[in-house]
């Protein structure tokens, strides 16, 4: 049996020579208008657009990649540890990076440090620029350097030259601890995050100096890897060692709402037989059933920091790098007895 559908031609393909005869305009004006950081007047990019709508054309990222020598790409490097204000960071940052014309690359991790070969792959992909939420180590900072691209590291820091941006863990943890203090707290225990975690370590840090200064040495450690389960593993652990406890400091929510459900399992009230504070201010530390007393971090803000200091060093290679500390929120919540 024969068919006699005819064979199906092949569509011409719109080019930007036909955009630009079509508004009357240069194929560089054509260009310019579907850039983000393109500069051209307005009315000629409305004219271009209108053309380009009449005629179906959508500019080729790949071939507008080999004129700018720009890939439009930015690498995200992040570790896959249960953080709940990892959904709302890459919501606005991926909105900020699309407002600048520019697309998210993610690379997810299993653990905190960066493996060799996820480096070989974004060099690969040429990208512009890398945000990483992970830990890399000193000799994988300069490689970033070697292969000229700019980054940026999210809420950690090195001592390498690169540009970072953080939430003010030191002073977040003092509002915290200083608190339980002055509430009467003296036997105070602390839930720690993984030892390869540069915010761990750190609110680990601030929180046993800050107990130290005070002249109450802390009565026992644990460490979570962040999520809920280990959080109430690590109460029990630390009512074992200790024995008693007036109050409990989280290196994070997820592990503070654990340590809660612990306690109430063990036929404690909280907060008053047992105080516990937490740390990042994510959605569900303000559920009803448990009211956090934490830190928020001003994620927004943050974000907004990071794609701005990323931007200044991919057009200025030469930007001096620097280190933007941000304040987070005390929120007052109904786990833990503090003045």
């Amino acid at each position: 049996m024969t068919s006699n559908r005819k064979p199906r031609q092949a569509r011409r393909t719109i080019t930007c020579y036909d955009v630009a005869q079509r508004a009357g305009v240069s194929q560089s004006s054509v260009s310019r208008s579907f850039r983000a950081d393109g500069v051209v007047a307005r009315a000629t990019r409305v004219r271009v657009l209108a053309a380009a709508a009449e005629l179906g054309y959508q500019p080729n990222a790949f071939a507008q990649g080999l004129i700018t020598k720009r890939s439009n790409l930015v690498a995200i490097i992040l570790a896959k540890i249960t953080n709940l204000t990892y959904p709302e960071m890459l919501a606005n940052l991926t909105d900020k990076l699309s407002q600048r014309g520019m697309r998210a690359l993610l690379f997810t991790l299993d653990s905190n440090a960066v493996p060799t070969d996820v480096l070989e792959q974004v060099w690969r992909f040429r990208v512009d620029g890398a945000i990483a939420i992970a830990q890399l180590t000193p000799d994988q900072i300069d490689a970033f350097a070697d292969h000229d691209t700019p980054l940026v590291l999210y809420n950690r820091i090195s001592d390498r030259p690169v540009g970072s941006v953080c939430c003010d863990s030191i002073r977040g943890e003092a509002m915290l601890v200083d608190g339980l203090l002055a509430a009467g707290h003296r036997r105070i225990g602390i839930i720690a995050g993984l030892e390869d975690s540069h915010v761990g370590t750190e609110r680990l840090e601030a929180a046993l100096g800050r107990l130290k200064a005070a002249g109450y040495p802390v009565a026992a450690v644990a460490r979570g890897n962040y999520d809920y389960a280990s959080g109430r593993d690590a109460l029990r652990a630390l009512m074992a060692e200790a024995g008693t406890l007036d109050a409990v400091v989280c290196a994070n929510d997820l592990m503070a709402i654990g340590a809660i459900d612990a306690a109430r399992d063990m036929g404690l009230r909280v907060p008053d037989d047992l105080s516990v504070v937490g740390f990042d201010g994510v959605g569900a530390a303000d559920w009803t059933g448990y009211r956090l007393t934490t830190i928020r971090q001003p994620v927004e803000h943050m974000v907004s920091a990071t794609v701005s200091m990323l931007f200044e060093h991919i057009s200025d290679p030469d930007h001096p790098a620097e280190r933007r500390l941000f304040m987070g929120e005390f929120v007052r919540g109904g786990s833990a007895r503090i003045a």
